[in-house]
């Protein structure tokens, strides 16, 4: 097994990249000395009839916008500019804004980037919500199947990730928040190789899975990911839990993740005192380290005996499918 990692790290410095320029086809934009100098005139520039490939690149720079990607024909890739395209840390592209549900109505409309467009793929963009703690305020609201998010970072408090319908993809990604921070009801959302960062909170969820009956194919596996407080935030040990069941279907899956003492020794927790939304979970735990991997489990969780595939997620057609980016992907799926 250590052989097989040390491959695959040396398989990722060999592809890690950058991205300074924009590539062949691209439409470009910059805070200045560019047509577009806000990110949603040149979304808004390009045909959603259009059945070829849109290609959208952002130059260094915080844009202060909320960016709303409507649903099109074409296959549209929106990069941001970083000297490392296999990480986040690279990042020199942020979109944000600090809409929440205290001024605007519905979780959809709080997201700094609305994202309603499928076989749709973000690269290196980091996505901020900047509203903070008493209200829902998300970073990505993605809203449409065939999504693919690839060293990106998504930051806020509650709420920060809605991965809501079809097939998902986000690899090689950084996730902050404290209340229910990734959630939805209809995705089926294959996380890799992420790292998860609480903020400093007495008590928080990281997930809320909302699929609301067993025919639902709302699913969220992560695989490989990595869980800790965000460096500068002071987290106690067991504030956090990995999970808790929006609708009584919930459906989550934690394999061969790293998981610090933040996280609570039950490991997850029931919605609320008389809405406890248990009785049909489906909260598995696989090959899971560190601190916070132990601990007498709830009742209502399960100890997995192999590790859930990726075809399992995103069916068996996925090695072919043209959003899912595999250079990003660990490779034992």
């Amino acid at each position: 097994m250590q052989l097989l990692l040390a491959f695959f790290s040396i398989i990722s410095l060999v592809l890690a990249a950058s991205r300074t320029a924009a590539p062949a086809g691209a439409i470009t934009v910059a805070k200045s000395g560019a047509r577009f100098t806000k990110i949603q005139d040149a979304v808004n520039s390009l045909n959603t009839s259009f059945t070829g490939t849109q290609i959208i690149f952002i130059s260094p720079g915080t844009y202060d916008e909320q960016v709303y990607i409507p649903a099109r024909k074409a296959a549209l890739t929106i990069y941001g500019y970083t000297t490392d395209t296999m990480s986040y840390t690279a990042n020199q592209v942020t979109i944000t804004h600090g809409l929440s549900q205290a001024t605007v109505k519905g979780n959809d409309n709080t997201a700094t980037v609305r994202a309603w467009s499928s076989n749709f793929k973000m690269y290196n963009i980091n996505m901020v919500n900047t509203y903070g703690k008493g209200s829902q305020a998300l970073a990505l609201s993605a809203q449409a199947t065939n999504q693919g998010y690839y060293g990106c970072q998504f930051k806020g408090y509650q709420d920060t990730v809605l991965s809501n319908k079809g097939s998902q993809v986000f690899a090689k990604c950084l996730i902050v928040g404290a209340t229910d921070f990734i959630f939805g009801q209809n995705a089926a959302t294959w996380f890799d190789q992420c790292d998860i960062r609480v903020l400093a909170a007495s008590l928080g969820y990281i997930t809320a899975n909302g699929r609301d009956s067993a025919t639902n194919p709302s699913y969220y596996a992560f695989n490989r990911c990595t869980i800790a407080a965000l460096s500068g935030n002071n987290v106690s040990n067991g504030a956090y839990y990995l999970g808790r069941p929006w609708r009584n279907y919930s459906r989550v899956v934690f394999q061969r993740t790293s998981m610090s003492s933040v996280i609570n020794g039950a490991g997850w927790h029931i919605w609320n005192t008389g809405e406890e939304n248990t009785g049909h979970v489906y909260y598995g735990e696989f090959g899971n380290t560190g601190s916070g991997a132990s601990g007498s489990r709830v009742s209502f969780s399960t100890k997995l005996s192999g590790p859930v595939g990726i075809s399992t997620i995103l069916g068996t057609g996925w090695q072919n499918a043209t959003w899912i980016d595999r250079t990003y992907l660990f490779g034992d799926l």
